[in-house]
Order: structure tokens, then sequence, then C-alpha cells
């Protein structure tokens, strides 16, 4: 069989478990995986014959799709924000909506000034990795208490070239001892532990400790924001990342620590995403 034939089998047996746009692209994307080569090579290429040992290596990235695996990790990249990161099962895989953190942080972060910022939870460093590749003259700190994950965010950062950013093993702020931060951002576990979508889509695959916190989803951000005010200058943000319809009680807990200027910004699909906050209160502990 050639390239096309090839292509059209894999993207009707795709077209059976994603929509049918995703499965072409999907297709596309795994046979570019499976020969090691671009998108316009296998335009030029359609009618190439594909080898024997090809085609079943296809065949079995195919399958491997087909029985739900991601594809990022499938791939073993996915891209973020302009980056193309590197992702493992040890590791959340980075989404679209997550970038509507990194423009909340941008835009708390002056081009001209030196800030100090706190990426809690980092992962495959995406977070981290944005700030730090958009604001080259702040210093970023990433922390994650996964350290087979915090050795992906390294890898990524070495990839990348991006040499602001210093990662640690810390469960949360616990290893960061008396160090103050002008922005503190976070896309933390905040999914309910009974929640349906736990079991769709790529969830099942991913880390249980990165997507889950507590009854309600909010155990991980009430930690953040109960501790905070030890680590954040004053007048500096906290940004948080939260589940679609926890937002005003985000906000609450925020108004309840001493934060104000309280704001919601939407992701792509129109849902409050990431809700900031302002603290004021100069008399810290």
């Amino acid at each position: 069989m050639n390239v096309h034939a090839v292509l059209q089998v894999a993207q009707t047996a795709l077209a059976e478990f994603v929509n049918s746009s995703e499965a072409k692209l999907e297709a596309q994307l795994l046979l570019q995986h499976a020969l090691k080569v671009n998108r316009a090579w296998l335009i030029a290429h359609e009618n190439d014959a594909l080898q024997a040992n090809i085609h079943a290596a296809y065949r079995a990235l195919i399958s491997r799709r087909l029985n739900g695996e991601p594809i990022a990790y499938i791939l073993g990249v996915r891209e973020f924000y302009g980056l193309q990161l590197k992702v493992t099962p040890d590791t959340l895989i980075p989404r679209p909506d997550t970038e509507t953190l990194v423009e909340a942080a941008l835009g708390n972060i002056p081009q001209n000034k030196i800030f100090c910022i706190l990426d809690l939870g980092t992962g495959t460093g995406a977070l981290a990795l944005a700030i730090a590749k958009h604001r080259p003259h702040v210093t970023v700190t990433a922390v994650d208490a996964s350290q087979a994950a915090l050795n992906i965010a390294i890898e990524n950062a070495q990839n990348l070239n991006i040499n602001n950013v210093k990662f640690m093993l810390s469960d949360w702020f616990s290893a960061l001892k008396n160090q103050k931060f002008d922005v503190i951002a976070s896309n933390p576990p905040y999914i309910e532990q009974n929640d349906v979508h736990l079991k769709q889509g790529d969830l099942p695959w991913e880390p249980i400790s990165a997507l889950v916190a507590g009854q309600d989803g909010l155990d991980a951000i009430r930690h953040i924001i109960q501790h905070v005010q030890y680590y954040l200058n004053p007048h500096g943000w906290l940004l948080l990342e939260h589940g679609y319809n926890q937002a005003a009680r985000v906000a609450d807990l925020l108004n309840q620590a001493g934060f104000v200027e309280i704001i919601h910004l939407q992701d792509l699909a129109g849902m409050q995403r990431v809700t900031l906050g302002c603290y004021v209160v100069t008399n810290q502990p």
C-alpha cells in the first residue's frame, strides 16, 4: 500500500473514535512519527509504497490510539504556547485552556522589571517555560512534588534552551523556606474525586495526583491560598487555574485571605478558567 492508501485506512478507523477532522490529523501525525518525517514529506510522497516494517509499526501506533492512549503520550510531545514539550505518563498533558493562565501571568509581569515568579506544580514545565521564554529578564522558580515530572520539565528547559528557570522538588511551598515572589501561578489539581470526567478522554491515562483534589476539587487551591501569604510579596499577584464551575468559590477563598482586585478570565470555550487576585496585606507573618 502507498502512503495515501495507508492514511485513508487509518483515518477511517480513527473516525470511529474521534471526529473526522481529528481523525485525519491524528492519522497524519502518527504516520509522521513512524516515518520520522514532517507533513510536507507525506504530501510529496503520498504515492510512495510504505515499507512493511514501517506499516506494521504504524498499525501498532493506531492500535494504541484506538485503545484510548492519548496521542500526546504516543508521540511523546505536545505543543503549548508555541513551545514543543516532551510529555510522558508522569506528567499532565498541557492543554490550550492553560494558555489563559500564561496570558494572565504575562499581563502582570512588566517587560522592563526584574520579577521573581513561582510556578506551583510545574509538571512538564509548560507554564514556567512559557513565562520564562516571553519574559527572559525574570527569574522563574518551578516546583513539583514528583521527581519524575520534574525531570521532564528540566529536559524541556534544556531542549528549548531556556535558562532563567530554576527547578525544585517541593510539595507546594515546603522546600521554599523564606523565598518571596512577585507573581505566583499554578495549574493545580482541581477535579472532584468522583467526577465522571475522570473516566473520559485522556484523563484515565494521566497521573491522578495531578488531577484530583479532594471531594470538592478545591483541596489544593485551599492549601495554596492558605499558605501563599508567606511567599507572596505585598501587592503581588496569585493566579489560579480551576474548574469551569469553581470561579465563585475560588474568589471567595481569595477574598477571605486578603486579596483584592479579584478577576476571572475565560478559556477558549468561554468558561471561567482562571481567577487572580492582588495581595495587599503588608503586615505579613
